[in-house]
């Protein structure tokens, strides 16, 4: 059967600095209509690339060298990238959503002019005929008032709903295939999952061909029927998508399986990362790229050069590049490492008491960022505060550092209330309390060396009497991190994400905390650097008895790190309970449907999940009433829900604020 989709043997390189860098080496895949394929892989694995050549959209100074793509069996590798023949296969035969709608839509067109000029171009349709039919699309994709909204531009939507509108304008030129690269990574749990859903819904109506290109595990588990594994710019394994996660057998695969938290892991177990980093990719040579990083490694890796995709025992459809494929010994299986076992005192480090923040517009309107929070957390405990984008989490972490200074309620710090004091008093507290940024690369000066980033905070605080004991002071907390302190000198851009990420924690560990707020600080990082911080960031914890409160909203990565779990929706907390209690007992609605949304990586498991993921989106503050913040979203909301329901204790260290609950 001729497949609708097929690539023999792509190659693509980049020549740079009088390299030749081959980001796409010999890749071949298929897809048939009806099907979703995921493509999974770290940063740099060569799966956008691979995606971007087929649709000859490589710029200089890369080139797609060699291999064959066919549509519908005809060849398209010999298609001029300017020719009007490749002009209507993009768009009009393959369509593809990219990872940030805003940097894709044209800011200075609206979104009714943008789907329009493409179902003009590709359907030939006159002027009235495509708005009609865009309006239809937008209807489609789950835009509210399409009609009315036809005439709005980019910045005027949600990122959500701008990433419907990039659907939406895809579906315009009604191609057979679609593209979604890393389309969901920019979005909430929530949104995550109404947007694939949505993709679900739409290639089963319209038997269109699906893939999935993405570092989330879970999504592919979820969506996926088959999966292509690619590393620095091969596929090392291939095959249908359930025996992938039962029985992978390439040790990559394995290492991404091992590295990612799950919502059905014990707390126990310890994340396994990947060592190492990947590779140069212009230092490709005559063995396996993955030997550097592999456990499996023999004596076929180094003297039987690069190992082909083969079938693996015989399997038609399972494929693996790899001399020792599906091969098991004590160490591998192991589910977890020996850490050392943290201490939760009594003594409560951070109490806050009906803390409160509000700004005030330019029209005079107070926004109730975060209202009457009240928690406490204890030396050595880790609490995690969840909720998606505009809940209020980096308000609270900034009004707890006194960033952002509380419009009323209090914050004790060490059994002081800190609430008042100004910023000059406020000093002999800062070197107590510290914070950890989602992007390391933005938070670090890219002038300053390593060396005087982490040291800065000792010369701020005077916490050192000379020259020696500083660079030594310096030395410590780079090696404590895991970086040698003969990197010292080096810049920022020099590192790679993981090791940013790394200096940051080093960072704010300078000055000896008692507190730190790490506020999403894996959510840029791939899967495997994810698990490495993680056990870091642990294993800190146990060694020096630090505090954390771990702002994130992947709620699997939370529940493995966590102690307590606080909700938050709208500036206020819906739910709040011990991490094993929220996991097995949620209670509110919206904590129900945050755990619903997270795909969990094992296709069986997903196929008899039932998604149950909120609709809608976050509500302006602006429109913030006086009821339940979650009325306009709750699928159980009644009249009583007119009146804010107050956090009560329905089971022992458990409070929610719902009143069809208490």
């Amino acid at each position: 059967m001729e497949h609708i989709l097929n690539v023999d043997d792509i190659k693509t390189e980049f020549f740079v600095d009088g390299k030749t860098v081959v980001a796409s080496n010999n890749v071949s895949f298929y897809i048939d209509s009806g099907e979703t394929v995921g493509i999974v892989g770290e940063s740099g694995s060569g799966k956008s690339v691979t995606q971007l050549s087929l649709l000859k959209l490589i710029s200089a100074p890369g080139k797609v060298v060699g291999g064959t793509v066919k549509i519908n069996g005809i060849d398209i590798s010999d298609y001029p990238a300017g020719s009007e023949k490749m002009r209507n296969i993009r768009g009009g035969k393959i369509g593809m959503i990219f990872q940030e709608p805003m940097t894709s839509l044209n800011p200075l067109y609206t979104i009714g002019r943008q789907i329009t000029e493409s179902i003009k171009l590709h359907l030939k349709y006159d002027s009235e005929k495509s708005k009609r039919r865009a309006i239809e699309l937008l209807t489609e994709v789950g835009i509210p008032d399409a009609e009315d909204r036809f005439d709005y531009y980019p910045h005027q939507f949600s990122g959500g709903m701008r990433q419907r509108v990039m659907i939406a304008m895809v579906l315009a030129a009604e191609p057979e295939i679609i593209i979604a690269d890393e389309a969901t990574t920019a979005l909430d749990v929530t949104m995550q999952s109404q947007i694939l859903e949505l993709l679900k819904n739409i290639v089963r109506k319209r038997n269109l061909a699906l893939f999935i290109i993405t570092h989330n595990l879970g999504i592919v588990a979820r969506y996926a029927d088959r999966i292509y594994v690619m590393y620095a710019g091969n596929v090392v394994e291939e095959g249908d998508c359930l025996e992938i996660f039962k029985s992978p057998v390439h040790p990559y695969t394995k290492g991404l399986l091992k590295a990612i938290p799950r919502l059905d892991d014990s707390k126990e177990r310890v994340l396994i990362p990947i060592d190492g980093m990947p590779p140069n990719l212009a230092l490709r040579g005559e063995e396996c790229m993955f030997l550097p990083r592999c456990l499996y490694a023999g004596e076929k890796c180094k003297n039987d050069g690069v190992p082909e995709l083969s079938e693996f025992n015989g399997s038609l459809t399972h494929k693996c590049a790899c001399y020792y494929a599906g091969r098991e010994d004590e160490e591998l299986s192991a589910d977890s490492r020996m850490v050392s076992q943290k201490v939760i005192e009594e003594k409560v480090i951070i109490s806050l008491e009906e803390l409160s923040k509000s700004f005030i517009t330019k029209s005079k309107v107070e926004l109730k960022a975060v209202e009457k929070v009240s928690f406490k957390i204890r030396k050595g405990e880790t609490v995690g505060v969840v909720g998606e984008s505009g809940c209020g989490k980096t308000t609270l972490a900034k009004t707890i550092l006194k960033l952002y200074e509380p419009t009323s309620g209090r914050i004790i710090f060490n059994g002081e209330d800190i609430t008042g004091l100004s910023e000059s008093k406020m000093r002999k507290y800062r070197s107590k309390m510290s914070m950890i940024f989602q992007d390391p690369f933005s938070s670090l000066d890219p002038r300053q060396t390593v060396g005087s980033i982490v040291g800065e905070p000792l010369l701020v605080h005077r916490i050192y009497n000379n020259k020696e004991e500083y660079s030594k002071r310096v030395s410590e907390i780079l090696t404590l991190v895991g970086l040698s302190p003969e990197l010292s000198e080096r810049v920022p851009h020099e590192f790679s994400g993981g090791q940013r990420q790394r200096i940051g924690i080093a960072r704010a560990l300078a000055s000896n905390p008692d507190f730190i707020i790490c506020d999403e600080p894996i959510s840029a990082l791939d899967v495997s650097i994810q698990a490495q911080i993680i056990n870091l960031l642990e294993k800190l914890q146990a060694d020096l008895g630090l505090t954390y409160m771990f702002i994130a909203h992947d709620l699997s990565v939370v529940k493995h790190i966590s102690d307590r779990i606080i909700v938050m929706y709208m500036g206020r907390v819906v739910e709040a309970a011990d991490c094993d209690e929220l996991y097995k007992n949620p209670v509110h609605p919206y904590t129900k449907s945050l755990l619903s949304a997270i795909p969990v990586p094992d296709p069986e498991i997903e196929k008899n999940r039932n998604i149950d993921s909120v609709k809608g989106e976050v509500s302006s503050l602006l429109k913030k009433t006086e009821g339940c913040v979650f009325f306009d979203r709750c699928p159980n909301a009644t009249e009583a829900c007119s009146i804010q329901p107050p956090l009560k204790e329905i089971n022992t260290q458990h409070y929610v604020s719902c009143v069809n609950i208490i």
